[in-house]
């Protein structure tokens, strides 16, 4: 992609050589290039070589790298659901609001993943919950794949065990004999639009996680099944109803190649409002932005903060027929392929506005940088927190002091008062 060619520049001439000489071969992207230097976009695998110890590589104050060292504590689906458990026990022994549970045990303000289980180390815990409701329906995914690969749905315990005879473990005990899985429960209840079950693909920058301070793409998109949704169980087995990856859909025969499955989020939100109401609306996107904030919170304390990152993510998130957003996954590499000629526009835009936040003006980078570039650089971002001013700003503390407090409620009376509203998660 021949992006930004001359306007940023990442590595000196001197350094330049030495980067394509020894990293090359390891998975550097090559995004752009002119006669002068080259710009390289990182895939997942490279950080984990250029952070290594035995690579013995440090980055100068002039390199700037697209994703954090240890970004799996987040975009690994075991993982992210681990450090979610944990920032709830933690927040419930501080005795914070947030960790407010109802009369039936359930978070009221932190129940944003289904409930999920690891295969196999809590084989013993899924089977007991699944007892419990015999009729459920669970989705497996392989902790480390991508692109629905090796994803499956099951309504029977007969089904587990046959999956874990066909690959060869004779034991739910041993974790290292087999490829680790997370199993869910299935969302059986999605809204539905013209009969087809969607899920929503949002950006998310972080530029720094201590103190957080990330930003909300505004042109994120719908990607829709190209069968219309059932419940029924003799169903489980197409993906086509149930999957919404693009890299799924695309092999359907009825998949479009023109809008290729997908809506804007724009689209979305006025559908919203014909049919449901603005209050509505405005409220279930206030909770799809408070559901970001938290689990980039739970993964604060533990993401190694190195001062030459930032990441952009892809969120996915679906939407039960209550209109409850729930978390899915978050994606460390989101697909900046296009599809269709508008997925060439938004991700061009959402490439260029990206780096623009993360090298501002186009200047040679400096990782000491305050990290908060001016308001005019943002282009399609909007600053979705900013852990200092929420701080200084006393909207942190106002949340925690006061038991029972919904943590949407304080914006939307800002708004109402006129005032303006600083930080926010919406």
């Amino acid at each position: 992609l021949r992006i930004m060619a001359g306007k940023v520049k990442w590595v000196t001439d001197i350094e330049k050589s030495v980067l394509i000489n020894n990293f090359e071969k390891r998975g550097w992207i090559q995004v752009a290039e002119n006669e002068d230097w080259n710009f390289y976009w990182m895939s997942v695998q490279t950080i984990r070589n250029v952070f290594s110890v035995e690579t013995g590589y440090r980055l100068s104050d002039d390199q700037i790298v697209n994703h954090f060292p240890n970004h799996y504590e987040l975009t690994r689906k075991d993982l992210m659901v681990k450090n979610i458990k944990r920032y709830r026990k933690e927040l419930e022994k501080e005795g914070s609001p947030l960790a407010e549970k109802d009369e039936n045990g359930k978070y009221i303000y932190l129940d944003f993943v289904p409930v999920t289980f690891m295969l196999p180390a809590d084989y013993n815990l899924f089977v007991e919950e699944f007892r419990k409701n015999p009729s459920s329906t669970w989705i497996m995914k392989p902790c480390g794949k991508a692109q629905g690969k090796g994803i499956f749905l099951i309504n029977k315990l007969s089904q587990i065990k046959k999956w874990s005879r066909d690959s060869k473990t004779s034991s739910f005990v041993s974790q290292s004999s087999k490829e680790a899985y997370v199993i869910s429960l299935y969302i059986n209840n999605p809204l539905l639009i013209g009969g087809k079950k969607f899920d929503l693909r949002l950006y998310v920058l972080v530029s720094t996680y201590r103190p957080l301070r990330c930003y909300m793409y505004k042109l994120g998109f719908c990607r829709f099944c190209t069968v219309k949704y059932t419940p029924s169980t003799s169903e489980l087995d197409n993906m086509f109803v149930h999957l919404t990856n693009v890299a799924i859909q695309k092999h359907g025969d009825d998949y479009n190649h023109i809008h290729g499955g997908k809506w804007t989020v724009s689209n979305l939100r006025l559908y919203l409002e014909s049919t449901r109401g603005k209050e509505v609306t405005n409220k279930l996107f206030d909770e799809i932005h408070w559901i970001i904030v938290q689990s980039l919170k739970a993964v604060a304390p533990v993401m190694n903060n190195d001062k030459h990152c930032f990441e952009c993510y892809g969120y996915d998130i679906i939407i039960d027929d209550k209109l409850k957003p729930w978390l899915i996954e978050v994606n460390a590499s989101p697909s900046l392929t296009s599809s269709t000629a508008n997925d060439r526009i938004l991700k061009y835009n959402l490439i260029n506005d990206t780096l623009n936040i993360a090298v501002p003006n186009g200047e040679i980078p400096d990782c000491k940088w305050n990290k908060s570039p001016p308001k005019e650089v943002l282009g399609n971002y909007e600053v979705l927190y900013d852990e200092e001013m929420a701080q200084s700003d006393g909207t942190d503390r106002d949340l925690r002091s006061r038991p029972g407090q919904s943590p949407g409620v304080k914006g939307s009376r800002a708004r109402e008062s006129g005032k303006p509203v600083l930080t926010t998660w919406k």
